[in-house]
C-alpha cells in the first residue's frame, strides 16, 4: 500500500512524504491521488523516528515498575521508534538462553523496536566476562553494566578487548564506587542545605579518564552514558582530540535542570548521576553544540509511586523521560532560538543512529518509514497521570510545552496515534 503524508515541514519547507513497502519513496510536492492512502500532515513538523540508546523496561523482574509493553507505547507516544533497552533485569541477559528469552518478550509485547544490550560481567558483578561473541551472535546491540561503573581497570581492559575483537561497543555507567561516599545527590551547594550526602563529580569523571586510556590501548568504541560534569566534558573532548573512538550521551534532565532546581526532599529529582551545578549544565549544553557529546538519550528510568515518595535518603534513583524528552527540549532550546529544530532532531535521531551504526533515524529516500509527526503550535501542559508508562517519576510534570508528537509510525505502520490530532 502506497501512503501519503500531505503537507508535513520538512527542513522549513511545506511537502509531502511518500512510502511504498515500508520505506520512505519520496519527500517533495506529488499528487495525493497517487496514493492509496492519505494522512493529512496539518502542517506538522516531520521527523525521523527517534533513537534512544538509553533506556530501562524492567521487564523481566521489575514488572512493577514497567513492562515491554508500556515502555514501548510511552516510547511511542515521545516519537521513539528505536530503544535500545539495559540490561538490568531478572533474569539478565549475561548468557545467551536469557538473552534469547528476552528477545522472545520483546517480540511478543513490544509496540517500538527494541534492540537489548547484553552485560559486560556475569550478573553485572563487574568479574567474570560474559560470552561478547556468543551474544552478539545471538543479536546483542552492545555491552553495558550500566546501573554501575566496572570498578576493575583490568576487568574493563579485557571486556574493551574482547568487544573490539567482535566490533562491538563497549558502553559505560561512569562512577568509581570509592568516591561515592554513600551520596544520594550531587555534592554542592544544595544538598548542604537540605544535610543530605553528596555525590563528587570526580567519581563519574575519574572513570571516564581511565577508561578512555583503556579504550585506546584495545582499539575499542568506548561510549560514555549520561555524562554529568564539565570535568567528563573535558576528559571527553580530549580523547577526542586525541583520536580516540569515543563517543557521548547526555539527558535532557541534564541539560535542562541543575541543583539549584531541586525544591526540597523531592526524590522526583533523584537520579544518577545526580543533577549537578549550574557551571556542569552549561557545560553539558556547550558540549553537545560542539560535537564532544554526541547525542541525546532519555534514561528513562521509571518506578512505583511508592518508592519516589521517601525523599532522598531512601527512594531509588531514576526518572521517565521517553514521553516529555522531545516537548521540554523543544520548548526550553529550540522555541527560545538556542537550537534550530534539525540540530535537535540531529541528536535525537541522526547522531545516536549513526554511532551504532543503525540503519534507522534518517528522513531520506530508499529509508525505513519510521516517522514521528509534531505538533510545533499548540501548548499543553505535561501530565504524568497521563503517561502510558507505569512510571510517573518526573520532576517534570506540570511544565509548559510546546513540540508535542501526535503520530509515530515504523516502517509504514502507525503504531500510535494522538486521538484528537486527525479527527
Amino acid at each position: 500500500m502506497r501512503k501519503l503524508i500531505k503537507d508535513v515541514i520538512y527542513q522549513g519547507e511545506l511537502t509531502h512524504v511518500l512510502i511504498d513497502q515500508g520505506q520512505i519513496a519520496s519527500i517533495g510536492n506529488m499528487d495525493p491521488n497517487e496514493a492509496d492512502y492519505v494522512i493529512d500532515g496539518q502542517g506538522q513538523q516531520v521527523a525521523p523516528g527517534f533513537v534512544d540508546l538509553h533506556v530501562h523496561l524492567r521487564e523481566p523482574g521489575g514488572e512493577q515498575k514497567e513492562t515491554i509493553a508500556t515502555g514501548t507505547q510511552a516510547a511511542a507516544r515521545g516519537g521513539f521508534t528505536t530503544i535500545c533497552a539495559m540490561p538490568n533485569t531478572n533474569p539478565m541477559p549475561d548468557e545467551e538462553v536469557n538473552l534469547a528469552f528476552i528477545q522472545d518478550l520483546i517480540k511478543r509485547d513490544a509496540f517500538v523496536r527494541v534492540l537489548p544490550y547484553a552485560a559486560i560481567t556475569s550478573g553485572q558483578s563487574g568479574e567474570s566476562l560474559v560470552d561478547m561473541k556468543q551474544l552478539t551472535k545471538q543479536g546483542a546491540v552492545a555491552f553495558t553494566d550500566d546501573g554501575v561503573g566496572v570498578q576493575s581497570a583490568g576487568t574493563m581492559f579485557e571486556a574493551m578487548q574482547q568487544a573490539a575483537q567482535v566490533g562491538q561497543p563497549v558502553v559505560a555507567h561512569c562512577e568509581d564506587n570509592s568516591l561515592v561516599y554513600g551520596g544520594v545527590m550531587h555534592d554542592g551547594e544544595r544538598n548542604k542545605s537540605l544535610n543530605l550526602p553528596g555525590i563528587p563529580s570526580l567519581s563519574e569523571s575519574v572513570q571516564i579518564a581511565r577508561d578512555v586510556l583503556l579504550a585506546e590501548a584495545a582499539h575499542c568504541h568506548y561510549h560514555v552514558c549520561h555524562v554529568s560534569t564539565k570535568e567528563s566534558v573535558r576528559v571527553i573532548r580530549d580523547a577526542k582530540q586525541a583520536g580516540i573512538h569515543v563517543t557521548a550521551e547526555v539527558t535532557p534532565h541534564h541539560l535542562l535542570l541543575s541543583e539549584d532546581d531541586i525544591p526540597s526532599d523531592d526524590a522526583h529529582y533523584k537520579m544518577n548521576p545526580p543533577l549537578r551545578s549550574e557551571v556542569d549544565r552549561q557545560a553539558l549544553i556547550e558540549g553537545l553544540e560542539d560535537g564532544t557529546i554526541d547525542c541525546i538519550a532519555t534514561d528513562h528510568a521509571p518506578h512505583t509511586k511508592d518508592e519516589k515518595t521517601n525523599g532522598f535518603l531512601t527512594s531509588p534513583f531514576g526518572i521517565v523521560g521517553l514521553e516529555t524528552a522531545f516537548p521540554l527540549l523543544y520548548t526550553h532550546f529550540v522555541e527560545t532560538g538556542h537550537w534550530s529544530i534539525e540540530q535537535l532532531i540531529d541528536w535525537l535521531a541522526v547522531k545516536p543512529a549513526t554511532i551504532f551504526h543503525l540503519p534507522y533515524g534518517r528522513l531520506k529516500m530508499g529509508a525505513p518509514a519510521d516517522l514521528v509527526l509534531i505538533n510545533i503550535t499548540n501548548e499543553t501542559a505535561i501530565d504524568s497521570g497521563e503517561f502510558l508508562s507505569k512510571g510517573r517519576n518526573t520532576p517534570f510534570n506540570g511544565y509548559q510545552v510546546k513540540g508535542i508528537p501526535t503520530l509515530t509510525m515504523i516502517n509504514g505502520e502507525i503504531v500510535w496515534q494522538k486521538e484528537e490530532a486527525y479527527a
